[in-house]
């Protein structure tokens, strides 16, 4: 744990990169598009979906 703390604050431990953009499944969704369809089209899990339409 110290060591993580330590990289967080030097700047390197970073985590992974978001892989979806939030904004773009927010766009999908006021063109009328559903979760699974979403999903689908930018080839990522239903469940990833979700929380970028609530954020």
């Amino acid at each position: 744990m110290e060591g993580i703390a330590k990289a967080k604050a030097a700047g390197v431990y970073k985590g992974r990169p978001a892989s979806i953009d939030p904004a773009q499944v927010q766009q999908l969704k006021a063109e009328g598009m559903g979760p699974s369809q979403i999903a689908k089209h930018l080839g990522i899990g239903r469940a990833s979906v979700y929380p970028a339409l609530e954020g």
